[in-house]
């Protein structure tokens, strides 16, 4: 009879566990592979609508349009009006949804709370005719618009991550002496960064195809080709500008997820 020689209660190897090439360097859940292999599809994607674009016969007026000068100034410009308007929702919607998860501002929050809720609530082009209207065109008024829309996601993220923070953790914090200052910035912002993250992330995917509707206030963007093409009806023109303000928007909630696996403290 053959004698079992292996050892009772011994697990398998596990051959399913990650090698050195698929070890994630950055950290999170998704292996290096795989973040490799997003971008590499988001290129592909250009350069199956560049190839598309070559094989087709261009008027003047798609020319004009659909040039590499063109399509690079609008698309810095997209970037600047997406980055200046998340930069500002940061600082506004962060330290506000600190202030309103304090005990003294409870009063407050419903009426704030209300007013983010109807910049969201009422439709960004309203918004943006309505600057347009009482203040000016151009870049700062779509600046205001595109905030005004996307500081709720930020703002109760912030209140949510903040309020979810366990209180006897930050009851033991008080107890060993930390003031009220030290015990946010040590422990409750730390435990509550997943969560803002991820209302920054979202306000940047809101912010990047919102920012399209900046061109009717002389400010620019990918905007600029979406509306050539519906105005001289050009489908060709209209197709470049839609799939890349898709691709920018996905790439911009790629490098979101990274940074979010960045920032995010280790343990959570």
């Amino acid at each position: 009879m053959a004698v079992d020689t292996s050892v009772a209660g011994s697990a398998p190897a596990d051959i399913t566990a990650p090698t050195a090439q698929d070890a994630d360097p950055l950290g999170g859940g998704m292996s290096l592979r795989a973040k490799l292999a997003t971008p590499a599809v988001f290129a592909g994607v250009c350069v199956a609508l560049y190839a598309w674009v070559q094989g087709r016969e261009l008027d003047s007026i798609e020319q004009r349009v659909v040039n590499a000068d063109f399509i690079v100034e609008r698309l810095l410009q997209h970037l600047q009006l997406t980055a200046a308007s998340t930069l500002l929702v940061i600082a506004i919607a962060v330290p506000l949804g600190i202030l309103l998860t304090r005990a003294g501002a409870r009063s407050i929050t419903p009426p704030l709370i209300g007013a983010a809720n109807i910049g969201q609530a009422v439709p960004s082009i309203g918004v943006l005719v309505l600057l347009a209207l009482w203040w000016t065109i151009g870049f700062r008024p779509a600046v205001v618009a595109l905030v005004a829309y996307s500081i709720l996601p930020v703002l109760r993220n912030t209140m949510v991550g903040l309020q979810q923070v366990d209180r006897s953790t930050i009851d033991a914090g008080r107890g060993m002496g930390m003031t009220k200052r030290q015990v946010l910035r040590r422990i409750e912002l730390p435990l509550a960064v997943p969560v803002i993250l991820a209302g920054v992330r979202t306000a940047l995917v809101i912010n990047v195809g919102t920012a399209t509707l900046a061109t009717f206030v002389n400010a620019g963007g990918l905007g600029d080709v979406i509306n050539n093409g519906l105005v001289q009806n050009r489908f060709t023109v209209i197709v470049v500008g839609s799939v890349l303000t898709a691709v920018l928007a996905l790439f911009i909630d790629y490098l979101g997820g990274l940074v979010e696996d960045l920032l995010r403290p280790k343990g959570l």
